[in-house]
């Protein structure tokens, strides 16, 4: 199985080669950051640490993922991937678990994994009341609304290629998760989750950090799910 990795990053100099580095790359194909317009050192130290980086300039968390789909879009057919995981850059994931993400996919025929934090240990402080509870809100409107259940809208995740490419992804920023879910709902397919462990991010977080960041992400996936009805 050709296992390549996505990592949206946007100013995570500090994190990113930490990330890069413990990925169990022995399973992995490519590592991909896609450097967001960042305005530090992001794409050297992910580039010094082994992954190939790519550059989006459109800012938004969902137009990084774009761009990493892209780069990997870009291989011969002959050369495509058979999962797609997708992981933060900010440290706050563990990459060493992915093992553990795929393999309801490799062992179970899963199409779709989500590392779900409210099933695994969370540091105390790495979320915000915002965060958690927003992410019970719009697990339960998934549920009541598409039937599917899932207990977070976790950005460490994985996904079967072919399956990835089916659901269309569109959205550029804050939707990205919650849109992957819906659309995953919406077309039948195989998800489960395993639990994560989740830790303080290093830096600031770009969305949960700021007021505005935080009123906006949560507007986007609400819409989101509405949207998508």
């Amino acid at each position: 199985m050709i296992v390549d990795v996505i990592i949206p990053a946007y100013n995570e100099e500090a994190s990113i080669g930490l990330v890069v580095a413990e990925l169990p790359h022995a399973l992995l194909r490519e590592v991909i950051v896609c450097d967001n317009n960042s305005r530090d050192r992001t794409a050297e130290v992910g580039a010094a640490a082994g992954a190939t980086v790519v550059t989006e300039r459109r800012p938004g968390y969902g137009s990084a993922c774009l761009r990493g789909m892209q780069h990997i879009a870009e291989r011969p057919a002959a050369e495509q991937p058979d999962i797609v995981v997708f992981i933060d850059g900010d440290h706050s994931d563990y990459p060493e678990q992915l093992p553990e993400l795929i393999a309801p996919i490799l062992e179970q025929g899963y199409d779709l994994v989500i590392g779900s934090r409210a099933l695994g240990e969370v540091e105390a402080g790495s979320m915000t009341l915002p965060q958690v509870f927003g992410n019970w809100l719009a697990t339960n409107l998934i549920r009541l609304f598409y039937g599917y259940e899932f207990t977070d809208l976790g950005p460490f995740r994985a996904i079967r290629y072919p399956a990835l490419l089916a659901l269309g992804m569109q959205d550029p920023d804050f939707g990205w998760t919650v849109e992957m879910q819906v659309r995953a709902a919406k077309a039948g397919l195989r998800c489960t989750e395993v639990p994560v462990r989740y830790r303080r991010r290093i830096g600031i977080s770009k969305i949960s950090g700021t007021v505005r960041g935080t009123f906006l992400a949560g507007h986007k996936i609400l819409w989101t799910i509405f949207k998508l009805l």
